[in-house]
């Protein structure tokens, strides 16, 4: 049996190598066992556009029936904010992803969400992972069998998911604004939902094709130079959005075609949300985002609680409290009024309903956040080490660390998740290694672009990195 270990957001793994039918198959049957613990007895399953997603989900379908557990699912590709919100809305105890998100094309994967529509909690996934080996059944039921037998039922996730947000969006608003927008699939899960609620979108990438063309479907500037151009040669083009693989992550882009971090997305919301939408409540986000967020909630009087990165973090907050805005640095903003989830469909279509609010370019919406809590930029490089090497740089932050990068004198350490070098109260360098993949992260922050980027090749020359 393969070493199957979740990490920061579910199981993830090279298809063929661990990632195969059998593997699938051990941790449905976990999942099954657990629910069957708890006396539940359904789940909706999906996958996205990745290579396998049917076949995959289709074994793992098979285990549940075994165990009597009823599957719901959508016979086609859905979006991860699909099957979490399907979850909610058929009244089911666990949903399933089959995806591996932003992960390189060669990797599947596994996520867990709750009953409440985001992902499982820490603690539920640990119980979930000690049952991986429980035996799987010899036999399976097909598809049909289990259909005869009322143990799976076809359901349309992407209209359920499009009624959601014609109930909590003006699309009326939007679509009068007449905001012409450019969206990027990255060939993942979102197209066809973005097709249908923006039709007149120039569309990028908008296509089935599980290769990907080689690239990770993440949202990052470096994989979305077409976007940015298409927009940078097109004046009448005002905003662009790109999801990631399985659409729970945003990329966007100003009328200059311009990145927008995570970082800005979250300052946008939560002034949207609390300043034009009359919104309150506690802002949480992870460890490396921009402590610029704390700054706006102190001046708009609201709580403010910093997580260990990942979005399960945020999302556990979300289920028990309430929380205006959620978010983590890599994409993953989830808002209230939604279901406690990431989801780059539902974040694209706020920035595109505020813009269309206000008559305001995004530019011009990000000059507002600029006058509440300053200017500042943000680099991240993911540093592909040697193992030795990359404990070598963690053992030196835990056990002696830093007291200055090159000419920046450190003030302070913080170590919520990994080690944040506090060098002045806008200026932080952030160390961490990756929980999916085999990196270093080093994340910066600045008053400007090009400070960001001098401080972290500062930190990385003295890490040796």
């Amino acid at each position: 049996m393969a070493n199957i270990k979740f990490g920061t957001d579910g199981w993830r793994a090279i298809i063929a190598l661990d990632y195969t039918v059998d593997n699938v198959k051990l941790v449905a049957q976990a999942t099954a066992t657990w629910l069957k613990g708890r006396g539940a007895s359904k789940v909706v399953i999906g996958y996205d556009c990745r290579f396998g997603g049917t076949l995959f989900t289709e074994a793992a379908t098979q285990v549940f029936g075994a165990n009597g557990i009823k599957v719901v699912m959508h016979n086609h590709f859905v979006s991860t904010p699909m099957v979490s919100l399907g979850v909610v809305k058929t009244g089911s105890d666990v949903g399933v992803v089959i995806t591996a998100s932003h992960n390189p094309p060669s990797y599947n994967g596994f996520k867990l969400k709750s009953n409440l529509g985001g992902p499982m909690i820490p603690s539920e996934v640990s119980e979930v992972e000690a049952l991986i080996g429980t035996p799987v059944p010899a036999q399976l039921p097909s598809l049909d069998e289990m259909k005869a037998k009322g143990l799976l039922e076809y359901v349309d996730l992407e209209k359920m998911y499009l009624d959601h947000v014609a109930a909590n969006f003006d699309l009326d608003a939007i679509h009068e604004a007449n905001i012409k927008v450019a969206y990027d699939a990255m060939y993942g899960a979102g197209q066809d939902a973005m097709r249908k609620l923006l039709p007149d979108a120039v569309l990028l990438h908008c296509d089935f094709n599980p290769s990907f063309r080689g690239q990770a479907p993440e949202p990052i500037h470096r994989n979305l130079m077409e976007l940015s151009t298409t927009i940078a040669s097109d004046p009448s083009i005002k905003l662009g959005i790109a999801n990631d693989g399985d659409a729970d992550r945003i990329g966007l882009y100003d009328e200059d075609g311009e990145f927008v971090d995570s970082h800005h997305i979250l300052l946008l919301l939560l002034l949207y949300m609390h300043n034009y939408k009359k919104q309150t409540g506690k802002v949480v986000f992870t460890f490396s985002v921009t402590d610029k967020l704390k700054k706006m909630a102190d001046k708009f009087g609201l709580p403010v609680e910093v997580t260990a990165i990942g979005f399960k973090y945020i999302a556990e907050i979300m289920a028990n409290e309430d929380v205006i805005v959620g978010g983590e640095e890599s994409g993953g903003l989830a808002v209230k009024g939604h279901i406690p989830e990431r989801d780059g469909i539902w974040i694209g279509l706020m920035i595109l309903e505020f813009m269309s609010k206000t008559g305001k370019s995004l530019k011009a919406l990000i000059q507002e956040v600029y006058d509440i809590v300053g200017p500042f930029a943000f680099e991240r490089d993911d540093v592909h080490l040697a193992e030795s090497k990359k404990q070598e740089v963690i053992k030196k932050c835990k056990e002696d660390p830093y007291t200055a990068f090159g000419p920046y004198p450190i003030v302070r350490l913080e170590t919520i998740d990994g080690f944040k070098f506090v060098l002045s109260d806008d200026e932080w360098i952030l160390v961490r290694p990756s929980g999916t993949e085999p990196v270093l992260r080093v994340y910066s922050q600045a008053p400007s672009a090009g400070q960001a980027r001098t401080i972290l090749d500062a930190a990385r020359k003295e890490m040796g990195v």
